[in-house]
């Protein structure tokens, strides 16, 4: 083979060779903590989760309810930091808990979502009938945050709540046991009288 053809020959290798290395176009390659295509420094890695800070934070990350639900993820600090959470099991992050990485404490802070604000007379009543679903509640004196849902929308109407769509950080009851929160609701059922409200956070 001639220098020339050589040459082309390597020219025509070298985007097969570099898809091969990035994967397919718009697809980004599975990450690792031990990635160093990323620029700056490797991702931080958190294996552990505390209810509340014991130093100053070495940065923050905001999720909505969603996404404080998780066990193995990675995740974006505020700074554009990278960190990798590999929880030994699911867990639940509260609002104001922290992600304990290799380099520090990572703040967990609720991020503004799209909720349905519920206020009206007998409110203890309207918040059984949101426990009694299973649906995630926000419990405050005079009002109650859920998640927009249109049939606890129609549910909530009929019983004669006021109701507005608000956007604000969610941070709802956890359960009366410690046990988290459930990973859904049910519209279906009801338990009768003496329910407790699984509201859950």
């Amino acid at each position: 083979m001639r220098a020339g053809e050589r040459a082309a020959h390597g020219a025509a290798l070298f985007p097969v060779l570099t898809l091969n290395a990035t994967g397919p176009t718009g697809v980004e390659p599975p990450v690792t903590p031990f990635d160093t295509t990323m620029n700056g420094p490797l991702m931080l890695t958190a294996h552990a989760y505390h209810g509340h800070a014991h130093t100053t934070p070495i940065g923050e990350v905001v999720l909505d309810y969603e996404g404080r639900f998780l066990r193995r993820k990675v995740i974006t600090l505020t700074d554009d930091r990278r960190c990798l959470v590999d929880l030994p099991q699911t867990t639940s992050l509260d609002a104001g808990g922290v992600l304990v990485t290799d380099a520090g404490e990572v703040t967990v802070v609720a991020a503004p979502e799209p909720l349905l604000e519920v206020r009206g007379d007998g409110l203890v009543r309207l918040a059984w009938h949101i426990g009694n679903r299973h649906t995630p509640c926000q419990i405050e004196e005079d009002r109650l945050l859920i998640q927009r849902d249109h049939v606890l929308r129609d549910m909530l109407e009929r019983l004669g709540a006021e109701l507005a769509e608000v956007v604000e950080p969610f941070t709802p009851e956890g359960g009366a046991y410690g046990h988290g929160r459930t990973h859904g609701h049910d519209h279906s059922h009801s338990h009768g009288p003496d329910t407790h409200v699984h509201a859950h956070g």
